[in-house]
């Protein structure tokens, strides 16, 4: 029972081993003709992608080649279309440049013609001008011997005679236009003068230095004076201004050389005697107001003195300068109104002869402006002014004006002329200024005495009013360039020693001169 049960078990594992390798087998032989049938797949789809390939590659490449063959025969046909223009455009060129040289060739044709009738004319010109010559040898071959003289002493003759004729008669017109001009300028001149005063008549205000406050009683200068004087020594710190207070009955009196600032003190001292409360804090508030008030005015003045002299565009800077000039005098005459009455009279005196009346009128009008700083800053009115109107774009007529209407430079223009005639009308007229004749006097007498006092000096002369001084010197002891110092300290001297308006021109003269004597 036992071996048939081995037996059978044995016969059932040898099966299963031949039934799985019979099934190996199959799947092995399987798997290789899958593989196999595969592989043939793949070789079959790379030949056909490599065959399509090659079609596409041919393809591209006759494309390529008809669009080369295109683009090849369309340049060609633009180079040739091109080649046929240029060719049309050197044709044309051709024809022109063969009808121009056709034209020379006509043209120097009618020139030859033409010169050569110009040699026969000149030819025939040269024989009459020797015929012409030989008559002329021979009438003056027959004066010679008429007139016992030869031609050379006849032209000399004649020559001094009319030359002669001429320089008297010229001589004489030219005395009698002389005379006559002279008389005429005089007569014109005169007129224009004395129709421009007439038309024109300007106020004139007194110069002072001080101004006078009136007060309601005399208890108020205690109270102005204030503890331990500490409102007055507000009042004149911040104005600028010294207060007098004396025995004077009910006033106080504000001295300043700054007409500004001694109307800003009167302002606000009068405002706090109304008010009735003095004391530091509303002394400074009223100063403030009193500041403002008078900038305000000074822009009014003004607007109101460019309106009626009928200037327009002006800077503003200027027109407060302008009203600035209504608190400035110079010997009594009030600088705003001196200013608007030269405007007035160089718009009369141009409107005489033909000039621009408003230019002149500008010019008349601004030519004091740099009084309205010559408080405040270094140098002449003249200077300043100068300065002032180049900063704001003034003409160059303004300006040689406001340069020249005290003779330091040349004025070069009419206007600058008439702007000077004016200035000294409106100074001269009577009660304009005022200056005693001692003070007028000792000022030239020491002007002379500074310019005396130096080395080398001969004499000197006072001229203009004082604005000129000329100084002779000895010409052994200083040479020309002894004269150039001696100008310099002669002004530095004037400047130190002396007060005076403006400023002083210094001409220093040196004259040699050598006589002798032909015995």
């Amino acid at each position: 029972m036992s071996v048939s049960v081995f037996t059978t078990v044995l016969v059932v594992i040898l099966a299963s081993i031949v039934v799985a390798f019979i099934a190996w087998s199959a799947a092995i032989s399987y798997r290789k003709n899958t593989y196999e049938s595969k592989m043939g797949s793949a070789e079959e789809k790379s030949r056909e992608i490599i065959d399509e390939a090659l079609k596409t590659a041919e393809t591209k490449k006759r494309e390529a080649l008809l669009e080369a063959k295109e683009e090849s025969l369309k340049t060609k046909n633009e180079l040739e279309k091109e080649t046929r223009e240029r060719r049309a455009e050197l044709q044309r060129y051709e024809r022109r440049v063969l009808s121009k040289e056709e034209n020379l060739d006509k043209k120097s044709e009618t020139m030859e013609k033409r010169e050569a009738g110009l040699a026969a004319r000149e030819d025939g010109l040269n024989k009459r001008n020797a015929e012409v010559e030989s008559l002329y040898e021979k009438g003056i071959q027959e004066l010679e011997k008429i007139s016992g003289l030869t031609s050379e002493q006849a032209k000399e003759y004649l020559l001094k005679s009319v030359e002669d004729d001429v320089k008297h008669d010229t001589a004489k017109l030219i005395k009698e236009l002389d005379n006559k001009a002279k008389e005429e300028a005089d007569k014109k001149a005169k007129e224009y003068v004395v129709t421009a005063i007439q038309r024109c008549a300007a106020d004139h205000v007194a110069e002072t230095t001080v101004s006078v406050v009136q007060l309601p009683n005399d208890e108020m200068k205690g109270r102005i004076i204030g503890r331990e004087g500490r409102n007055i020594r507000t009042l004149e710190t911040l104005t600028g201004v010294e207060l007098i207070i004396d025995d004077t009955p009910e006033a106080v009196v504000l001295s300043g050389f700054d007409p500004v600032r001694r109307e800003v003190a009167r302002i606000a001292l009068e405002r706090l005697i109304v008010d009735g409360r003095i004391h530091p804090a509303r002394i400074e508030e009223m100063v403030e107001k009193a500041q403002k008030e008078v900038e305000t005015n000074m822009r009014e003045e003004g607007e109101t003195a460019a309106l009626e002299v009928g200037i327009h565009g002006l800077h503003p800077e200027l027109i407060r300068l302008l009203g600035k000039l209504k608190y400035r005098t110079s010997y009594g005459q009030n600088a705003l109104k001196h200013s608007m009455e030269v405007a007035q009279l160089s718009g009369l005196l141009a409107g005489e002869i033909g000039l621009d009346i408003r230019m002149a009128k500008r010019a008349g009008l601004l030519h004091d402006i740099g009084k309205a700083v010559d408080h405040e800053m270094e140098g002449s009115h003249i200077q300043l002014g100068v300065e002032l109107c180049r900063k704001y774009k003034e003409p160059a007529i303004v300006l040689n004006t406001v340069e020249s209407h005290h003779g330091d430079v040349e004025p070069q223009s009419l206007i600058a002329c008439i702007c000077q005639a004016a200035d000294t009308i409106s100074a001269a007229r009577p009660g304009a200024r005022r200056e005693t004749l001692e003070t007028y006097t000792n000022r030239l007498k020491q002007l002379e005495d500074i310019t005396n006092s130096f080395k080398g000096v001969d004499k000197s002369f006072a001229i203009q009013a004082g604005r000129e001084v000329r100084i002779m010197v000895v010409p052994d002891q200083i040479n020309d360039d002894d004269m150039v110092l001696l100008a310099r300290d002669i002004s530095k001297k004037i400047e130190e020693a002396l007060e005076y308006p403006g400023q002083i021109k210094v001409n220093v003269i040196r004259e040699s001169r050598v006589t002798d004597y032909a015995k």
